[in-house]
């Protein structure tokens, strides 16, 4: 049984634990990712950039470690990240956020949400 599928207490515990670590990977992430336009200007970026997807792939290691599946928790954490760079290129740096752009930000999103159905109807065949 996964991190995720733990209903008990200290499962609840970890399992939030583990959401925690992953906004954090997502946010560390979406820095450093925004991070390489603003390092074209001033050089001294790339090490937001640099730490930035340092911190993020450790904490994934964490995750991982902690039992979470990685398709599920690589899925958000791309997923995500996409989702968050596009809106935030487009608020900070003035880029387009075309209609296209937000299909396609809906497609993965709803990409994610049918891996966590999926891996729970998995889990409810394997348990049922």
């Amino acid at each position: 049984m996964g991190a995720f599928e733990d209903s008990s207490i200290q499962g609840e515990c970890v399992r939030n634990r583990i959401w925690l670590m992953l906004t954090a990977a997502i946010l560390s992430e979406t820095a450093a990712a925004l991070s390489m336009k603003a390092a074209l200007d001033a050089p001294i970026w790339y090490v937001v950039v640099v730490a930035g997807y340092c911190i993020s792939f450790v904490l994934l290691s964490l995750i991982l470690r902690a039992g979470a599946p990685v398709g599920k928790t690589y899925g958000i954490w791309a997923a995500s990240g996409i989702a968050l760079t596009a809106v935030s290129g487009t608020v900070l740096f003035g880029e387009p956020l075309t209609a296209t752009m937000i299909v396609g930000i809906a497609f993965v999103i709803g990409g994610v949400l049918l891996v966590e159905f999926g891996s729970g109807r998995a889990r409810e065949g394997v348990s049922g």
